[in-house]
């Protein structure tokens, strides 16, 4: 098994950047605008791409001490079953948001592209939570063929 990792420094508390990564409300304004679902253990959270289709999340965890995790039930094959973990340090100023996508059966050419689209993503999400305004779709970062 094979995980994406990635890690970014925000200058925003703990608290916002929990919110931004844990509510339907806070994922639309900087992964998808088309979030829907409940945020509770148990249920489901539904993100949406347009025409590439999207994925349902069965949320695992919720600690606005700083985690959030989530398991993939519908999507792509390839991201079926793997997981989603987000940790949240607060160091300073800064909120470091720990970023890990795990379990994918082997790294296939999709994951390379998920890497960087997920890297813009969180660059995405700490434009949100610093100047309230992050990069959604229909309006995130256009990398290759498969956006």
């Amino acid at each position: 098994m094979v995980d994406i990792l990635h890690q970014v420094g925000v200058t925003a508390p703990l608290d916002e950047v929990y919110r931004a990564v844990s509510t339907p409300e806070g994922l639309a304004g900087w992964w998808t605008v088309d979030t829907t679902g409940k945020s509770e253990v148990g249920e489901q959270l539904a993100f949406r791409f347009g025409e590439l289709g999207g994925f349902d999340m069965e949320v695992l965890a919720l600690d606005p001490a700083g985690h959030v995790r989530w398991k993939v039930v519908d999507g792509p094959p390839e991201w079926i079953g793997t997981e989603v973990d987000w940790r949240l340090k607060q160091r300073g100023a800064y909120t470091n948001v720990l970023f890990k996508h795990e379990g994918w059966r082997e790294p296939v050419e999709f994951m390379h592209h998920c890497s960087t689209k997920w890297a813009t993503f969180l660059l995405s999400l700490k434009e949100l939570v610093e100047t309230g305004r992050g990069r959604p779709s229909p309006d995130d970062v256009k990398i290759d063929d498969w956006n």
